[in-house]
């Protein structure tokens, strides 16, 4: 079956915003970012989601991030900017300011906070859709927003809304997944590592990942095994990547640990930005020790 969002199919990392000492953005080592999964192979790069710390952005920081993503992008890479707001109206305001900067498509968490009913979410996606003219990407994880966009939603979503083209699937339910691969033509991508392959196994085109912060060509990798029909070798990359995924996604809120990984091969990006707090030490000695079992080298 074709899908409508075919082309964000593969490896789109959800890449982390990098952070001066004083807590400002660290534009420099963004740009090297870029550059570094450009290098990677890496098929899209996402910025300003959850990974890249969009709550604690202020509004121009967000869109100086994005613009400068595709500046340093330069269609070398796809970028699908961070643009969801639990307010439509900003989230339109947003959306709009990343197609004047260049993107590709937009990431639209589900509206965060305040519960919209299933009627709300339709009308809150179909408000953004007829607004501007970009690919959006339905982005349901309802451990972070308090509501699950069901999926009976979500096909209705795609049948009204043309410019909709995937989902970031971040239910943990195969059952909903399934429902939506059924239901609808749009692109299905894993918004968690570690279920990426059983989700591939149903019919997924791709992950939007954290640990390809880290290890974008092993993730890759794993995706491309797996296209390519080598099941055995795909379920050997999963495998050896759990542990890695584990730690990176359950030590503590994401990104803290994305972070702390980097800077501990030799990526530094900084802090993060409170409310979020760093690891202690005992989690940075597990994540240590995840890493030098995994086979990075450590700085």
């Amino acid at each position: 079956m074709s899908r409508r969002g075919d082309w964000f199919s593969g490896v789109t990392v959800a890449v982390v915003t990098p952070m001066n000492a004083d807590g400002s953005l660290n534009e420099a080592m963004l740009r090297d970012l870029v550059d570094f999964h450009v290098d990677a192979g890496t098929d899209c790069i996402a910025p300003v989601g959850t990974t890249g710390e969009s709550p604690t952005l202020s509004h121009d920081e967000h869109e100086r991030v994005i613009r400068v993503v595709c500046d340093q992008a330069a269609g070398r890479i796809r970028v699908m900017a961070g643009t969801g707001s639990n307010s439509t109206a900003e989230a339109v305001r947003l959306t709009r300011a990343a197609k004047d900067a260049g993107v590709d498509g937009s990431l639209q968490v589900a509206p965060y906070y305040n519960k919209p009913t299933q009627d709300g979410f339709f009308e809150h996606y179909r408000t953004i859709a007829e607004a501007v003219d970009l690919p959006l990407v339905v982005y349901n994880i309802p451990g972070r927003t308090a509501k699950n966009i069901e999926a009976e939603t979500i096909c209705r979503i795609a049948d009204a809304c043309p410019r909709v083209v995937a989902v970031k699937e971040s239910t943990g339910n195969m059952d909903q997944a399934s429902q939506i691969l059924s239901g609808s033509d749009l692109t299905l991508l894993s918004g968690d590592d570690s279920l990426t392959l059983p989700l591939l196994a149903l019919g997924a085109s791709g992950v939007v990942s954290v640990a390809a912060n880290v290890v974008p060509v092993d993730v890759k990798e794993m995706v491309s095994c797996w296209n390519r029909g080598d099941v055995s070798k795909a379920q050997e990359w999963h495998q050896r990547l759990f542990p890695l995924c584990r730690d990176m996604l359950g030590l503590s809120t994401n990104p803290i640990p994305v972070k702390a990984a980097m800077k501990l091969t030799g990526r530094d990006c900084g802090g993060v930005r409170l409310p979020l707090y760093q690891l202690s030490e005992d989690q940075n000695e597990l994540l240590r020790n995840t890493l030098t079992e995994y086979g990075l080298q450590l700085g």
